[in-house]
């Protein structure tokens, strides 16, 4: 497994696999590489993968009514996803594209059908299944049950432990675009920046050229339950 990121290696999921599972997994894949702004895939195509991602960055998004998007999350390297549409062979439910020049693993349809009968991977796809359900729940509550600031904060913190990508330990800066980061809440682009500045000024954040310093995880964290 000498072609894998350190990222890859070390994804709580993946890394939870024993050797051999990580072993058959890694050896049916193939690899590709996307460019910034290439889709993965659109809402309604046949499943055709199972993918890691070992470098880049990928946004998983819909589009609304009035034709602008939705991010619902940045995937970092290190991630495993598409399994929900592998295992039902039903349709993508969102559109996956590149944000950077990514480089993916892909375990294509017979390999995927392969794996699956082995009862270890067949828990470990249940496992992340479940993982991507739980944060998926978060994201519904975060939208209906918090204030503005409150689901700012909370996706910040979320943001800095790799979003649905689960990093081992949490950064001190989140390096997404405040207008991917309003998408990503479904709040105007003005109001993100006039929260952001008032946690800011609280010594929460500190906002920097495309990125947003977190100062203090103590203040963020205490904005989460905001009315």
């Amino acid at each position: 497994m000498t072609d894998m990121s350190e990222a890859m290696r070390t994804n709580l999921w993946f890394s939870s696999l024993p050797p051999s599972a990580q072993e058959a997994l890694i050896r049916r894949c193939e690899t590709i590489t996307l460019h910034a702004g290439e889709y993965l895939f659109r809402r309604g195509d046949l499943p055709n993968g199972f993918f890691g991602l070992k470098s880049g960055k990928l946004k998983a998004f819909t589009l609304r009514e009035d034709g602008k998007e939705a991010i619902l999350a940045v995937l970092e390297p290190g991630n495993w996803f598409g399994q929900t549409s592998m295992a039902s062979r039903h349709p993508r439910l969102r559109d996956v594209a590149a944000l950077e020049r990514s480089s993916l693993f892909v375990v294509r349809n017979q390999a995927f059908d392969e794996l699956m009968k082995s009862q270890v991977f067949f828990r470990a796809i249940a496992e992340l299944q479940s993982i991507h359900m739980n944060w998926l729940y978060r994201m519904v509550e975060d939208a209906t049950l918090y204030s503005t600031r409150a689901r700012i904060a909370r996706r910040l913190l979320l943001l800095a432990s790799g979003d649905v990508t689960m990093l081992s330990q949490s950064r001190p800066d989140v390096t997404v675009s405040q207008d991917t980061l309003a998408m990503m809440l479904g709040i105007t682009r003005q109001t993100l920046s006039v929260e952001l500045k008032a946690m800011a000024e609280k010594g929460a954040i500190a906002l920097r050229y495309g990125r947003i310093e977190i100062c203090s995880v103590n203040i963020l964290s205490s904005f989460q339950d905001c009315p």
